[in-house]
């Protein structure tokens, strides 16, 4: 369907400096997105800029010198560690004579490769689409412009026009099936609130270890390698917390700085057994020199998806590669845990982690007797959504009297959602 290079195994890298902090990205996780990709980087082309020049993101004179690494090393595709604009990819593949990718575009390719079921596939296809619709302007070029004359008068729309038609269309199927699969995820949450089973949800930046933890902890067999974006489809286990009970466990995808927010959104379906758990377990690589950095991104994403309110345990992983460091419990005053000092691969420090998951869990449930007044209907419809009453009565004042018993992230979710203020209405803890 479009006339590009075709993509291939030997790559040469641009990587550019910018005085902008937001703008910064790093050159060593660009060459592990390329290594995961299979792609073969022959060569690194660095420089720095104030800003991106709107026709080659680069100079002329730094665009002509990766266009001569590219003959010199007869590269097959060159990947910016940044994104591109559609006008400035084109205008660099024109110099070079071969595909450019940009950080955005090699994401998806390697979460194409990723994708194993149904669903994770669906987000990918839905993520490259809306990616390519901003690019079709290459497609089927020798048709771009309707032919006039006699037998030559097209169908009343350029092939560029059809293409997008047909993506739109193709766009539209897959966030009916999304919305499909949503659904069902839905009924599965609102089972395990009736059945009153806590959900853990693992997070953390790429490669730090949460599929490998997942297994450890459950036995799932999910897959793990020393790779970026080793898991695409969600994977939900059950496990037993000693004073909890049944609790689910849920392994979710890798977050990275800058994750394009086309993969944002398509991957709602997936994120949202991020939003709606009860704890968050941020798993950290401890031995990642850059770790502090990692953490402030994927609380960054954690905000953009609505889940910065859930509670955190954070869990500090790979301490096998670290001298003299134990595995151990962090607690704060109240004596709460905070951290947990693992390594899931050694399997050390996981007795730790479900003590800790036993003291967070069952300080995680909040109980009240709310009394509603008339006015407030919508308050109480919104509890029985949430399928949290476990009674109710009226007083005589016509007042509804209503025990409630919740995780704490649905009661912070639904404090920040009501217009009331609903510590007023509190009668008994």
């Amino acid at each position: 369907m479009f006339d590009r290079y075709e993509a291939g195994e030997q790559a040469v890298l641009v990587h550019i400096e910018f005085s902008d902090e937001s703008s910064k990205e790093d050159l060593d996780e660009l060459q592990m997105l390329v290594s995961s990709a299979g792609v073969n980087a022959v060569d690194v082309i660095t420089g720095s800029r104030q800003a991106p020049h709107p026709k080659y993101f680069v100079g002329s004179g730094k665009a002509e010198e990766i266009a001569n690494a590219v003959r010199a090393n007869e590269a097959d595709v060159v990947i910016f560690n940044h994104p591109l604009s559609p006008s400035q990819e084109r205008n660099l593949e024109a110099l070079c004579k071969c595909r450019v990718l940009d950080r955005t575009g090699l994401i998806l390719d390697i979460f194409a490769q990723r994708a194993r079921t149904h669903e994770g596939k669906l987000q990918v296809e839905l993520a490259q689409l809306k990616h390519i619709s901003t690019r079709l302007i290459r497609g089927w070029t020798h048709l771009e412009r309707q032919k006039g004359g006699i037998g030559l008068r097209g169908p009343g729309e350029t092939q560029l026009e059809t293409d997008r038609r047909l993506l739109r269309v193709r766009i539209k199927s897959i966030l009916r099936r999304l919305e499909k699969v949503q659904k069902q995820r839905e009924q599965g949450r609102r089972a395990r609130k009736r059945a009153e089973m806590p959900t853990v949800s693992l997070v953390g930046y790429t490669n730090a270890g949460k599929s490998t933890l997942f297994n450890t902890i459950t036995d799932a067999g999910v897959y793990a390698a020393d790779q970026l974006f080793a898991t695409l489809d969600p994977t939900l286990r059950k496990i037993q917390v000693q004073d909890v009970g049944p609790t689910i466990l849920a392994d979710t995808v890798g977050f990275i700085r800058h994750l394009p927010h086309d993969l944002v959104a398509a991957f709602k379906a997936t994120l949202q057994e991020t939003q709606e758990a009860d704890l968050l377990l941020h798993v950290v690589d401890h031995a990642d020199e850059q770790y502090m950095d990692n953490i402030d991104q994927v609380n960054a994403v954690l905000a953009e998806i609505g889940a910065d309110e859930i509670p955190q345990l954070m869990v500090c992983n790979k301490i096998d590669r670290l001298e003299g460091v134990e595995p151990k419990i962090d607690r704060d005053d109240e004596g709460t845990p905070t951290r947990v000092w693992i390594s899931a691969q050694q399997g050390q420090g996981i007795d730790l982690l479900f003590n800790a998951l036993t003291d967070c869990l069952s300080k995680s449930i909040v109980e009240y007797t709310l009394r509603i007044p008339p006015k407030e209907g919508k308050l109480r419809g919104e509890l029985f959504r949430l399928n949290c009453i476990a009674s109710e009565s009226y007083t005589e004042d016509g007042d509804w009297l209503v025990e409630v018993r919740m995780p704490v992230a649905d009661w912070h979710r639904l404090e920040k959602r009501s217009d009331t203020d609903l510590s007023s209405l509190v009668v008994t803890h």
